[in-house]
């Protein structure tokens, strides 16, 4: 029994996704998508086995594995064979501990996996080809484990009645212990990722879908649902689903993945509000008997979870080959077409049905061996490429091998400045981010006398900390390079501001400005401000690399944006050049 306007609520969880992924800077909290597929999945799965129970008075637990299995597994598998391939058309970083990655996601693990890698949507240098599948990974953990509670249940219970309301019960319990793991995890953690990746924290959207799915159903509805079909007008019912949509998308623009309110309150109302939308589409659909949904949103909601599956890979990849925009419908285009041929011909070709694309019915049998060939050699490369490929990949060992240099330098000052030879420690420290982490060979070799302090992700607050832990010892440099920003943009007037307002008399503060080509308005407003400071204050010097990055586009070849490429030492030598001529600058002007 196909429920009208469901396809709505699964087009909407899709689309937050996609605009999030595709437009992180504008979208910021779109990674609720995911919750809205939580929250639906929940109440259609409860909803299915309330009916079985009410039809057989059992639950075939077999038969609820094979469905679920059929349904997830073909085009889970089918998008990793096909991504592979895909992987050899961008630089070989992306293709490290790739096996890795295979496992965990074919495991159903990967959420965990993310979580002890340190896996992120937002941070990551070189992304996870299958980080998104940790959304599939508590998926399967929720269909395992409330498939069997659920079995046992019908076999002990003695009624509908019964049934639905020990599933409400069960449902409100768990989602309460879920949510106050979420709850109060976000005041304790550092990293938002391991409550966002963690199956104990971000089950519940499942159980409040499944408490939906209680007080309604599918076929089988509750006295309350009917009277509610009766009593709600039909603009009041469509009211209630736009209202709720609009929610959503109001949540889209409000939220943001490292605030603690999106884990306080942030993922719980979008669950609240897709369980209201999905409640007023099944309203909907018994006051609506005659209508029809287009067409086209019922083929969308129908390839929704392969889109899903092949979007981000593709997205990563396409977008190491082409600006954003392209990136983006390349990638739309391609999960497309690769999601309806899993849905309309592999699915029913491995479930023994006969393949159907609309009205379009093919059989796909007379080409077993054809299919069967293409399957081996795609699975023969995934193979390949998953035994060869580095555990870890040249971008990631430059960092390490760029941190251990950094430290045994900084360990010869000590040395030095402990032997009486003060002349030999520099009167410049650079405060920086894995950008000039990147540049430490060049910072030796270009400004020996600098003294770097360089680490990965390092944001303004971080910064901060290091500079004021100079301030209380005395042992600041008379100019300090702050090298940082692209991590941490959003408040960065005030971020400076501690700056400027901190540093003591006698003292120069030299700018670094952020370069980001996949988030350019930004870091151009940012590069702007401290512009203006540089002529506000005598002190202030501005490293001007984002006008040096935008002058040099070979740099960014194959790269992330933000990390110019590794093929030469040009992208360092241009970096190191741009501070050097900074402190040279900032030092003909009068200090603080």
């Amino acid at each position: 029994m196909r429920i009208k306007w469901f396809s709505l609520v699964r087009v909407t969880g899709l689309l937050l996704v996609l605009l999030y992924h595709f437009y992180t800077k504008i979208f910021t909290g779109g990674f609720i998508g995911v919750d809205i597929f939580f929250t639906f999945s929940g109440y259609l799965i409860t909803a299915l086995l309330i009916d079985e129970f009410v039809r057989s008075k059992k639950i075939d637990i077999i038969g609820f594995l094979r469905r679920r299995f059929y349904r997830i597994v073909p085009p889970l598998v089918l998008m990793v064979l096909v991504t592979i391939p895909f992987t050899f058309l961008v630089r070989s970083d992306y293709r490290a501990g790739i096996g890795g990655q295979i496992a965990t996601a074919l495991g159903f693990t990967s959420n965990f996996y993310e979580i002890l890698t340190g896996g992120n949507y937002e941070s990551q240098f070189i992304p996870h080809l299958f980080v998104h599948t940790w959304s599939l990974s508590i998926e399967v953990h929720f269909y395992i484990l409330w498939g069997l509670f659920a079995w046992l249940l019908a076999k002990w219970s003695k009624n509908q009645q019964h049934y639905r309301g020990t599933l409400f019960l069960a449902s409100a319990v768990i989602f309460a212990i879920s949510f106050l793991t979420m709850f109060v995890r976000a005041f304790l953690v550092s990293n938002f990722s391991t409550i966002y990746f963690s199956t104990l924290s971000h089950i519940f959207p499942f159980f409040l879908g499944a408490m939906f799915a209680t007080m309604s159903g599918i076929k089988e509805t509750t006295s309350r649902f009917k009277k509610n079909v009766r009593l709600w007008s039909r603009p009041k019912t469509i009211g209630i689903m736009v209202g709720s949509f609009a929610l959503l998308v109001i949540l889209t623009f409000a939220l943001n993945f490292n605030n603690i309110l999106t884990y306080l309150f942030g993922f719980v109302l979008a669950s609240l509000f897709g369980s209201v939308m999905i409640y007023a589409a099944r309203v909907l659909n018994d006051q609506t008997p005659n209508a029809k949904e287009p067409a086209v949103i019922n083929y969308i909601a129908d390839v929704s979870y392969g889109i899903y599956l092949f979007h981000w890979p593709f997205y990563i990849i396409f977008g190491q080959l082409a600006p954003n925009w392209l990136a983006s419908i390349l990638t739309v285009i391609f999960s497309m077409v690769f999601a309806t041929i899993s849905f309309y011909m592999v699915e029913p070709f491995i479930a023994g049905k006969k393949a159907a694309l609309w009205s379009w019915d093919f059989d796909l049998k007379p080409y077993a061996k054809l299919v069967y060939a293409i399957l081996g050699v795609l699975t023969l490369v995934t193979l390949l490429t998953a035994t060869f490929s580095p555990s870890v990949g040249k971008f990631e060992t430059e960092l390490l091998v760029n941190s251990l240099q950094q430290a045994s330098t900084n360990t010869n000052r000590t040395h030095t400045l402990a032997a009486g030879d003060a002349s030999a420690l520099s009167d410049i420290t650079i405060i920086g981010d894995s950008v000039a982490l990147r540049s430490s060979s060049a910072f030796t070799k270009l400004m020996p006398g600098a003294q770097l302090d360089a680490a990965v992700s390092r944001n303004f607050s971080e910064a901060y900390d290091i500079f004021e832990n100079h301030i209380k010892t005395n042992s600041l440099s008379k100019t300090i390079v702050l090298a940082v920003g692209v991590n941490s943009l959003d408040n960065y007037k005030r971020d400076l501001k501690k700056f400027t307002d901190a540093l003591p008399s006698g003292y120069r503060l030299v700018l670094v400005s952020p370069y980001n080509a996949k988030n350019i308005t930004q870091v151009a407003e940012v590069r702007d401000y401290e512009l203006q400071l540089a002529k506000k204050y005598s002190y202030v010097a501005v490293a001007d690399w984002y006008q040096v990055a935008t002058d040099h586009p070979e740099i960014w070849t194959g790269t992330d944006g933000v990390h110019y490429s590794d093929s030469d030492s040009t992208g360092a030598d241009l970096y190191v050049q741009t501070v050097q001529k900074a402190v040279q600058t900032a030092a003909k002007k009068d200090a603080k």
